[in-house]
């Protein structure tokens, strides 16, 4: 009896502005019966209309486009799916293994890297498919889920399991992970209702914790709390939050 393949279906989206690159990716893409492309954009906003409508499972990126790039689009999405860039140009190949794309693929793609890419996707789907199988609220960003967050040149995807502390700066909000502060055009209002409450804490108007990143936990002045991170950053709690805090975690 032969063995049948399980695939994790898959639903892509091709952004490319040449129509050419395009529909030969969509025909090299027929022999993964997995990866199904529902959609497709020659630029950036349309990029962007289409992940919004569609809601893909993946992306193929081209990066070097007409008005924004691919990058500067990334950083316009609340959470990035999974992402495999394209591109004709080695500079930029280098720069997407740095900011951690699950794989970039040299124009014109060659069928072997193709399939290498398809399968880090499976392997990459497998390890979170318990989340998804828990039956979680996709409106609601898990620790397994990831931002893309760019700083001048310097570009990442981070998942929100590592970010230790958001800190409220205007409209935007400073990240805090490894050894990098960058900023992102978001509130932390509107971060905080996006965020799994069951990991992430607002400490006060200013900061977002990561429950999994604290340290050290000392009483403050009024009744408040002084959370120590992982990273050194002492963050007060109010009287108010430190009500809720100790309640979350059994103090």
């Amino acid at each position: 009896m032969q063995a049948q393949n399980l695939y994790i279906m898959q639903k892509a989206v091709i952004i490319d502005d040449e129509r050419l690159a395009r529909n030969e990716l969509k025909k090299l893409l027929l022999e993964f019966p997995e990866i199904e492309v529902v959609g497709e954009a020659a630029n950036a906003a349309e990029g962007l209309e289409k992940i919004e409508n569609l809601s893909p499972d993946l992306i193929f990126l081209d990066i070097q486009m007409p008005g924004k790039t691919g990058f500067d689009m990334l950083t316009e999405l609340d959470s990035a799916p999974h992402v495999i860039f394209t591109t004709a140009y080695d500079e930029y190949a280098l720069k997407a293994f740095e900011v951690n794309a699950l794989d970039y693929l040299m124009k014109p793609v060659e069928p072997k890297r193709l399939a290498d890419a398809i399968q880090k996707l499976q392997l990459a789907d497998e390890k979170e498919m318990a989340a998804t199988m828990a039956g979680i609220n996709r409106g609601i960003l898990t620790d397994k889920d990831q931002v893309f967050v760019k700083d001048g040149e310097r570009c990442w995807f981070v998942k929100l399991g590592e970010v230790r502390l958001f800190e409220s700066v205007g409209n935007y909000a400073k990240v805090f992970f490894g050894t990098y502060k960058p900023l992102i055009l978001k509130s932390l209002n509107a971060l905080e209702e996006r965020l799994d409450e069951k990991l992430f804490f607002r400490a006060n108007r200013k900061h977002i914790v990561n429950l999994r990143m604290i340290e050290k936990i000392e009483p403050y002045f009024n009744g408040g709390l002084l959370l120590e991170l992982q990273g050194g950053e002492k963050i007060e709690v109010s009287r108010r939050q430190a009500v809720k805090f100790k309640e979350m975690m059994s103090l």
